[in-house]
């Protein structure tokens, strides 16, 4: 059974930074740099985002 467009919303809180990612209709949040230095990568696979790393400096 296919999904109804009303089942494919979600609401994001924008007044927060963050970043999300949306695989097979469900949305996800991707973690921060527990130090606020990093860099979040995602790769592709497919034309979907299959993989994210995630890495951190300490200052």
């Amino acid at each position: 059974m296919a999904a109804r467009d009303e089942d494919m919303i979600a609401e994001v809180d924008l007044m927060k930074d963050a970043v999300y990612r949306v695989m097979n209709g469900r949305l996800q949040k991707l973690d921060s740099p527990p130090t606020g230095y990093g860099k979040q990568v995602i790769t592709w696979q497919d034309n979907k985002p299959s993989v994210w790393e995630l890495s951190y400096t300490g200052k």
